[in-house]
């Protein structure tokens, strides 16, 4: 494809890439979610989401090695299953999945910057705000991959070392010892197992970013060597930070509080330490993070799709535009994302996008240890891990999502056998 540059992004632009789509969906959007399932020991569910994260990172990693495309996940599924309807199915699964982030992030950025002006976050504002975020995004992923790379690598230092500020001088204000990392009988409350469980649904969304980075593929410098380096540098660079602000986090807010503020945790906690001044700081944090986050998620999104129409795996009409496909797919995949930034709050946002994403997640690894282990060298007992992994926590997400917000589910499940349907309709007028 013209439109791939091969070798045009560093490792370091791929560490970019990935850790300003994990941070931007993660910490600020999905702290207060996570808090709300597994009260005090949400900074342990974290993690542990991060392990978990890492079983499903393998399948990823030893792919791209192998066949480094920019295709990523839609490549993977190809050489898994061909091109059948689960290929197609799984692969759009991944590019809704990526679109619905792109709107999380989007109202995250709402909820934060209104924190600036004292308006409430379910206004009109939050998602007008987000909106605009949006199509700020677009505007820098037209300009080219260069100024994507660059653009991402100056954002991810920016929020990496304000985020640590953050983490540190909350920490320090706290006046934490190690004896209190763990929670004091006290303060423990009365949570399930199944819930704590499926916490761990919402923290494998904050980081799978990491396919952002599967799915630069050949254009990533180095790609059999660099595509799993950059992923695991992303994953750890997250689990520490993750774990180090949701301790801060939980050091200056009980958990009804943080419940409370979910949508902008990270700034009401910066408020008793360090009034307006830390107020300000991060949010302004948050907003370098979640712009960061929306640019690198379009960047890979559009790719992706724009690859599945070159393997006939979906349809496009360029609807009387002019330019190449990536461009068309960038415009469908910001109206898209628009569309749901003003429809849906936070809290559904994430639900959907944490269902489908497993679901995919676990169509991937079975088609590595069906048909391509051996070519991959990938080993059996990991492969087989995460997949169970990734059906114990989804059981335990739908059971608690059945009780407390049904419609989830059924729009979840509804999603998921349209997309179904749709492709094996498509694929059987093209064959």
């Amino acid at each position: 494809m013209n439109d791939y540059k091969k070798n045009s992004l560093s490792l370091s632009g791929a560490v970019g890439l990935g850790t300003g789509v994990m941070i931007g969906a993660g910490i600020f959007a999905l702290l207060g979610q996570v808090a709300e399932l597994a009260g005090v020991w949400f900074p342990y569910v974290f993690v542990i989401g991060a392990i978990i994260s890492g079983f499903s990172a393998y399948s990823y990693i030893k792919v791209s090695d192998a066949y480094p495309s920019a295709g990523g996940i839609g490549m993977i599924l190809k050489k898994a299953y061909g091109a059948t309807t689960i290929t197609g199915a799984a692969a759009l699964m991944m590019a809704i999945t990526m679109v619905i982030s792109e709107s999380l992030v989007a109202r995250t950025f709402g909820s934060y910057t209104l924190q600036l002006f004292n308006v409430d976050s379910s206004s009109f504002w939050q998602p007008a705000l987000g909106v605009g975020l949006l199509i700020v995004a677009y505007i820098i992923n037209v300009s080219g991959n260069k100024v994507i790379g660059r653009s991402a690598q100056v954002m991810a230092g920016l929020k990496i070392a304000g985020i640590a500020v953050f983490a540190a001088g909350g920490l320090w204000a706290a006046n934490i010892a190690l004896s209190d990392l763990l929670p004091k009988a006290t303060e423990l409350q009365d949570h399930s197992i199944v819930q704590y469980v499926a916490a761990l649904a919402l923290t494998i969304l904050a980081y799978k970013g990491f396919t952002t980075i599967t799915n630069s593929g050949d254009e990533i410098k180095d790609p059999h060597k660099n595509v799993g380096r950059a992923i695991i540098i992303s994953l750890v660079i997250c689990a520490v930070l993750y774990f180090l602000v949701a301790l801060t986090v939980g050091s200056s807010l009980s958990v009804a509080q943080i419940i409370t503020a979910k949508d902008y945790s990270l700034a009401e906690a910066a408020r008793p330490a360090f009034g307006n001044v830390g107020l300000y700081f991060t949010v302004g944090i948050a907003i370098i993070a979640t712009i960061s986050g929306v640019v690198a998620s379009l960047f890979a999104v559009s790719r992706m799709t724009a690859m599945l129409t070159e393997m006939k795996l979906m349809p496009h009409s360029h609807l009387g535009m002019s330019g190449s496909v990536q461009k068309h797919m960038l415009i469908y995949v910001v109206v898209i994302a628009i569309i749901l930034t003003i429809l849906f709050d936070l809290s559904r946002i994430a639900s959907i996008g944490a269902i489908l994403y497993l679901v995919m997640d676990m169509i991937v690894h079975w088609g590595v240890l069906r048909h391509l282990r051996k070519d991959v060298h990938a080993s059996g007992i990991v492969v087989i891990s995460a997949i169970l992994l990734d059906c114990t926590v989804l059981a335990a997400f739908l059971w608690v999502k059945v009780g407390n917000d049904p419609l989830v589910v059924i729009v979840s499940l509804a999603m998921i056998v349209v997309v179904f349907a749709s492709e094996k309709w498509f694929l059987s007028r093209t064959e």
